[in-house]
């Protein structure tokens, strides 16, 4: 009986007597190589009859070098070769020593060089120069030598056997460890225990693994059969005390009672504790009487396979923290993706991968809370869990962002809308919710990384068209997209180029005809000469982020020009800067713009920022502060593109403002239609209710100016008046219109 280190492996070996081991495994098999016949009659004769180390030996032979090594390569088991040094040639038997270890690679192989003269092969220089064990003349190999010359050979062959079968017995087990780590689960962890002992003992994996099924181990009806191979495999899921074979239940039950391990002549049992509470038993068993057995690589085996048990859980719930989504429940993002290309592998036809994100959530989480948000997101995961059945996969992504995998007839655009037709019930408050969606079919993807891509372009192209919105994605929306990306990356590169630049197009107040101010303009030309239009990049700047480095050039730059133009005489002119939300998110906006003031040396009351209605959905409240502080300066406000974005009066009544900018594209509709000149005199009259001064953008000709001074606008930019100009050419316009 043997004991492991922690106490947990006990091995008890079964009667296996010299019958039993005498069946395994015969005889030694020996080669005599020589050339003369005589020799191999006398050393059959010789060794008539012994047996060494409990084995018979069996005598095998060859005539030449070349017929030991075809004898060699057909019976690569032989422990020992009593090779001849002359045979066909006089260096024929180191010859076929190097052929031996060399070609063959026996490296085992025991090699007995025998010569009939002892000058025909200088020992020393022979035994230095060539990988042989051993060095006799043929007068030397009595009986009684002969028999010690072999058992020293034999012994030295079995340990340099025995020493391979632990090695190779180390590999399996070190690679068993590593595939057990990776399994899914108990079940496929069992089934890898059987394949694996079977594998290291060297026989057909025949057998059964028992679990305990509650902690109470003292109860055997509470053991069930967890894997099983072979001719046991009809056991699975049986109670122990349900297997018919007595021997088997019995092996198994003392195992997992008594947390030992038995060797048999034709089975092993090995007990393998998980942890405190829980343990199992592997029953193997073999049709041929098992070879002896290597109980230390038992020991290893079971203690490594006791340490991957004892890890599964673990690996399981870092698994369960790789795939899952812990805040609702779901499958997250790298579930997806491992369900997208399980789809694709199983050949899906008509399937698609929708995304879905939560419109104004940001301004929700801001103005309600995050604990409202919180909930709200999970609301939202159990209504989308609860009305699709399992064919259709739902996962959250990230932050308001879901998805749905399936069938493109369950999820279409109507359908997934209609499941946000009624409102969520959040601290017994109704919860009205919309969503952009985008959809991507999975035909055509290589992989669940590119299906997902594309219905991520798709999901931004829906928000960009505004709240409620969906897109399926196509050929050209991927094309679209690729543009957009390469664009981008050519702002990037014309940003660190310095290629961007700034003009002005000045602001005329209709009642007196003077310039009030001007308007910066950002604009680019690549090196090639090409503008590219304002409406092209600035966008993507602003989706990409690139425009808050650009701000940061821009507004030091604008009010540098500005101190120039002071300085030239005109010391009231008023520049107005286009300013983004992702700009005004920034926690040092405030300090940045006083800053750059500061180092232009350019008075705050000359400074008019332009923001649009849509910097309200970032958080109203935060929003109003900061525009409060920036007007408490001396700063005016404009709120530009008016009546295109996200117009809400309520957002007008709280925001802090100065001006209010009629779009260009409502200007230029009133030449064409009447509807869109009501609709300019409208916010006009608005701009005179809320006693703040309207300026109109895109004038084109007299008439239209002077139709906007009957309206009420106070002022105007545009064509009529003056193209946007650089500093120099400004500075010139200046002195010919004061």
């Amino acid at each position: 009986m043997a004991h492991s280190a922690d106490d947990d492996l006990i091995f008890i070996e079964e009667d296996r007597s010299p019958d039993n081991i005498a069946d395994m495994d015969a005889c030694w098999r020996i080669l005599i190589v020589d050339d003369d016949r005589d020799v191999h009659e006398a050393t059959e004769f010789a060794l008539s009859g012994v047996e060494i180390l409990g084995r018979r030996l069996h005598l095998m032979h060859a005539y030449s070098g070349r017929e030991a090594l075809t004898v060699l390569e057909r019976e690569p088991d032989i422990a020992v070769a009593l090779l001849d040094v002359v045979m066909e040639s006089d260096d024929a038997g180191l010859k076929t020593v190097v052929a031996i270890r060399q070609d063959l690679m026996l490296l085992n192989l025991r090699i007995i060089l025998r010569t009939g003269q002892p000058g025909q092969a200088p020992e020393a220089d022979t035994i230095a120069r060539y990988d042989i064990n051993d060095y006799k003349t043929k007068s030397e190999l009595t009986h009684s030598r002969l028999y010690t010359t072999l058992t020293s050979a034999i012994r030295s062959y079995n340990q340099l056997q025995r020493l391979d079968a632990s090695r190779r017995g180390l590999e399996k087990i070190v690679a068993a460890s590593n595939q057990f780590i990776a399994e899914k689960g108990l079940h496929s962890f069992a089934e890898g225990v059987i394949t694996q002992l079977a594998s290291l003992i060297g026989i057909a994996p025949e057998g059964l693994v028992c679990a305990a099924s509650s902690d109470d181990e003292d109860h055997p009806e509470q053991f069930r059969v967890i894997a099983a191979a072979g001719r046991y495999s009809h056991l699975i899921q049986q109670r122990l005390e349900e297997i018919d074979n007595l021997h088997i239940a019995q092996s198994l039950n003392q195992a997992l009672r008594n947390h030992y391990s038995t060797v048999g002549s034709r089975d092993i049992t090995l007990y393998f504790r998980k942890n405190a509470e829980e343990g199992f038993a592997a029953y193997i068993e073999s049709a041929e009487p098992i070879r002896e057995v290597d109980q230390h690589l038992l020991e290893i085996f079971c203690t490594n396979i006791a340490l991957c048990a004892k890890n599964i859980d673990l690996v399981n719930e870092l698994r369960r923290d790789a795939l899952v989504d812990r805040q609702v429940g779901l499958p997250n993002r790298n579930a997806l993706v491992l369900e997208l290309d399980r789809r694709l592998a199983e050949g899906a036809h008509n399937e698609v991968v929708a995304l879905l994100d939560i419109d104004q959530f940001a301004a929700t989480n801001d103005m309600l809370g995050h604990p409202y948000g919180d909930a709200l997101l999970t609301a939202t995961a159990q209504r989308l869990r609860a009305l699709f059945d399992n064919s259709v996969f739902v996962a959250r992504l990230a932050g308001d962002a879901f998805a749905l995998a399936g069938q493109g007839r369950f999820l279409d655009t109507a359908t997934i809308q209609r499941l946000f037709a009624h409102p969520f019930l959040i601290d017994e408050i109704d919860h009205p919710v919309s969503v952009c969606l985008g959809i991507a079919p999975l035909d055509g993807c290589s992989n669940g990384q590119d299906a997902l891509k594309n219905a991520y372009v798709a999901l931004r192209r829906a928000k960009a068209l505004g709240i409620g919105q969906s897109v399926t994605f196509s050929p050209e929306i991927g094309q679209s997209a690729r543009e957009h990306t390469l664009l981008l990356r050519d702002l990037r590169i014309a940003f660190e180029r310095r290629e961007l630049s700034i003009v002005y197009q000045p602001q005329i107040d209709l009642a007196s005809g003077k310039v009030i101010g001007a308007e910066a303009l950002l604009r680019w030309q690549r090196a090639d000469g090409e503008f590219v239009p304002p409406d092209r990049f600035i966008p993507i700047a602003e989706q990409s982020g690139l425009i808050v480095s650009i701000g940061r050039w821009m507004l030091p730059e604008v009010l540098r020009s500005l101190k120039r133009l002071q300085a030239a005489g005109h010391e009231q002119l008023r520049m107005a800067v286009n300013i983004s939300s992702i700009q005004l998110r920034q926690p040092s906006f405030l300090d940045f713009v006083n800053d750059s003031l500061a180092e232009a040396g350019v008075a705050p009351e000359l400074l008019e920022l332009e923001i649009t209605e849509s910097v309200a959905l970032e958080g109203l409240d935060a929003m109003v502060a900061l525009l409060d502080k920036l007007r408490s300066q001396g700063i005016r406000i404009a709120i530009d593109d008016f009546g295109t974005g996200y117009s809400s009066l309520n957002y007008l009544a709280r925001l802090p403002f100065d001006h209010l900018k009629i779009d260009r594209s409502f200007v230029l509709s009133m030449d064409t239609s009447e509807r869109g000149a009501r609709i300019v005199r409208t916010i006009a009259r608005l701009g005179s209710e809320l006693d703040v001064k309207t300026v109109a953008e895109g004038v084109e000709n007299q008439e239209i100016g002077q139709r906007l001074h009957a309206f009420g606008c106070g002022a105007v930019q545009g064509y009529h008046y003056a193209h946007p100009m650089d500093e120099a050419s400004l500075l010139l316009w200046l002195a010919e219109h004061r």
